[in-house]
């Protein structure tokens, strides 16, 4: 095949594709819009970034490849690693046998806006061939799969498969995230050196401690400023995350499945496609972040901005299954404005507490000696939705389905891995386990008629492997869980699936193509879920982030918050309540109502906007919110994270506005005012607030109110103009 040059331009980003002849494809330039290019202007462009042969090295420039291999002289992680059972083929060298954009063949130059290249490369010798999506979407993302096929006579032993993107030295800095159970997404800053800042991830699912969204850039990158350049896998399963530089100067980001032995055992003509690869550049995180909420709205998976208001009676009830305290809280509930009432774990099988039931999904008739109806039935006329948890890819070993079926259990052979949370895990890579369980789960489903699963998945998949076998089965687990989800989205179109994984450890745009919601963390302490928010929010959208109202003090870290706060944090997401609300005070019942009319009002304004985060060198205040497409109108927040060595703390500058036009700005005071509140002059007369261009409030700002330390005060801005 001849040199062909692909050039894809979309939301102010370049991705100009490279084929040399005999060579696989490979990037030129990803990043900032090159703008419209010429052949001659493509040709140049790829030639001004070819590095001159320096001594003791080999003797031909290294091709920039997606899948970079050791047969091009690329001395860093391989783009396919793998061999034939005896140790050979490790090294491919492929090239190119066929290019299409948007299906049609081409070769040469071309140039297109969003669009959809394939390039198809064989290493004839080695039995190898690899058929490679690159897709510009229109929001600017990039997004890489690759199929390998095994075309030899014997088994190809693929150990993993990763594509990389070229960064240039100026991305320099290297953030990412670390966290665990209750501090989900902690971000973390790293400067680039040579070698391989490396995260990977055993767990089996996405991981409390994932790296999340890999990012480089160049040094002190922030919320608005600063060129970045991103990674994501959209995976559930084992993964790996990297930054690279070598020697030479050379960097890359890229990702890929992390494959336990044997996993991917290719039989001749079989082949193994990875999880997809979303590479994000854009300037400043807030532009990381425009991109992927865009692109989730718009193609992945779009919601009704109408998110429902939820209940969930857990930290209300736990194990108790008592219906007269469950009817008293969907009474409450809906007094106060809640639209949807789940009944979390506790309602199966012998489960009345975490020991045993897990697999057993049918009605506990011990619990719920006439069904759940009774409950169903009062929820319902009360005019809110009913939802229901799951378990569904985990088992007790204390349950009838275990005694059935114990070969039904993940196990590395005749041993039982450790217990976690006093349960094992269900093979759904078994035919008939995964058979078993969805029609189990969907006879529930049809039965109540429900409207929204909580979807939970409680441990680590250590030691998974089919036990009649002993054969590693993580990848396989993850494929059959996204085949349950896809199967229960087909016959269910009109229930809503959350995933949930001991809070927020699994999340991820592989499982988010499914579930239209994640749970955060199982702390709902508001200081923490402040930061959790935050940084959750640099991937997905306000909409898909199950955020709520809970009790004082909090189970999780035993801070006492005001309701105000804890309101207010959880009032930039998908708002819910997750407390005994038969405990409050009318007082409390008034304000808690108040909060969620407000959050009703502005809900298509919080799921339609953009998001915004301030950066701010003080950082005892946070500052952050969401503005309208049209930029007509905004509510941002301050939150008081901790106290500071000045007081008061400053002027408080707005961003994302436009600066053409004038806003009202105005502060939203429900219920009691939030804590060591002393109002600057500007909130006005009642708090009506002052009238101020945007290019003021984003240049110079609003001074800050005095607040104690843990207090938010909510900003409703208005364009009058």
């Amino acid at each position: 095949m001849t040199d062909a040059l692909i050039h894809l331009r979309a939301a102010g980003v370049s991705l100009l594709l490279s084929t040399p002849a005999d060579q696989a494809v490979g990037i030129v330039h990803w990043g900032t819009d090159l703008g419209p290019l010429t052949a001659d202007g493509a040709a140049a462009v790829a030639t001004s970034v070819v590095e001159p042969l320096g001594g003791n090295a080999v003797d031909v420039p290294i091709h920039r490849a997606l899948l970079p291999q050791l047969a091009d002289g690329w001395l860093g992680r391989p783009g396919i690693e793998g061999s034939r059972p005896d140790g050979s083929d490790f090294t491919p060298r492929f090239r190119t046998t066929g290019m299409s954009l948007d299906d049609s063949a081409v070769s040469g130059f071309h140039e297109a806006g969003a669009a959809t290249v394939v390039a198809l490369a064989e290493d004839t010798e080695a039995g190898l061939r690899t058929e490679t999506t690159i897709e510009m979407t229109a929001q600017g993302l990039v997004r890489i799969a690759t199929t390998l096929t095994n075309t030899g006579s014997e088994a190809f032993v693929l150990e993993g498969l990763q594509h990389c993107l070229p960064i240039p030295v100026d991305g320099d800095e290297i953030l990412d995230f670390a966290g665990h159970w209750g501090l989900e997404r902690f971000p973390q800053r790293t400067p680039i050196g040579t070698g391989t800042h490396l995260r990977e991830n055993r767990r089996g699912r996405t991981g409390s401690d994932s790296a999340y969204v890999m990012q480089a850039g160049t040094p002190g990158f922030s919320f608005q400023q600063g060129e970045v350049w991103a990674a994501h896998l959209a995976w559930s399963g084992n993964h790996r995350h990297y930054v690279e530089r070598q020697a030479n100067g050379f960097g890359v980001i890229g990702a890929g499945e992390l494959l336990l032995p044997g996993e991917a055992r290719i039989a001749p003509g079989e082949s193994y496609t990875s999880p997809d690869l979303y590479a994000n550049h854009a300037h400043g995180l807030d532009g990381i972040a425009h991109r992927f909420h865009h692109f989730v709205r718009e193609d992945l998976h779009p919601l009704s901005t109408d998110r429902p208001v939820t209940i969930n009676v857990w930290e209300a009830v736990e194990f108790d299954h008592r219906i007269g305290k469950l009817l008293e809280l969907a009474e409450i509930a809906a007094s106060i404005g809640v639209e949807r009432y789940v009944l979390d774990d506790g309602w199966f099988g012998s489960r009345r507490d975490d020991t045993s039931g897990l697999g057993d999904w049918t009605v506990s008739p011990d619990a719920w000696p006439q069904g759940l109806d009774p409950l169903v039935d009062r929820v319902r006329s009360l005019g809110m939705q009913f939802g229901l948890w799951f378990e569904p890819e985990m088992i007790n070993e204390d349950s009838d389905l275990a005694r059935a079926h114990p070969d039904w259990i993940m196990a590395p052979g005749k041993r039982m891995p450790l217990t976690w949370r006093n349960q094992q895990v269900l093979n759904l890579s078994i035919p008939e386990a995964w058979e078993h369980t969805l029609e189990a789960i969907s006879k529930v489903i049809a039965e109540y008629h429900l409207d929204y699963i909580k979807w939970d998945h409680n441990r680590d998949l250590i030691e998974s492997a089919t036990r009649a076998n002993g054969a590693a089965a993580t990848h396989a687990q993850t494929l059959a869980v996204y085949r349950m989800f896809d199967v229960l989205n087909e016959r269910f179109p009109d229930v809503e699936i959350e995933s949930c994984s001991s809070g927020g450890g699994r999340v991820d745009l592989g499982v988010i193509k499914r579930c239209s919601r994640i749970w955060v963390s199982d702390c709902i302490d508001s200081l923490e879920r402040q930061t959790m928010m935050r940084w959750t929010a640099q991937l997905l959208p306000l909409e898909f982030l199950g955020s709520h109202i809970a009790s004082s003090p909090s189970q999780t870290t035993g801070r006492r918050h005001s309701l105000g706060f804890r309101a207010a944090t959880a009032l930039f997401g998908h708002l819910g309540i997750e407390w005994d609300i038969t405990e409050t005070t009318e007082e409390e019942r008034r304000e808690l109502a108040g909060w969620i009319d407000f959050y009703k009002k502005h809900r298509d304004l919080l799921f339609s906007g953009d998001l915004t985060r301030v950066d701010r060198a003080e950082d005892s205040l946070q500052i952050g919110g969401v503005v309208a497409k049209d930029r007509s109108e905004a509510l941002f927040s301050i939150v008081s994270m901790h106290r500071s060595p000045l007081s008061p703390r400053g002027m408080v500058r707005l961003s994302g506005l436009d600066a053409g036009r004038t806003y009202r700005v105005a502060p939203v005071i429900i219920g009691e005012e939030p804590g060591g509140l002393i109002r600057p002059p500007w909130f006005g007369d009642q708090d009506r607030g002052i009238e101020l261009p945007g290019s003021a409030l984003m240049a110079s700002g609003l001074h800050s109110p005095c607040l104690y330390p843990e207090q938010a005060v909510v900003l409703q801005l208005t364009a009058i103009d």
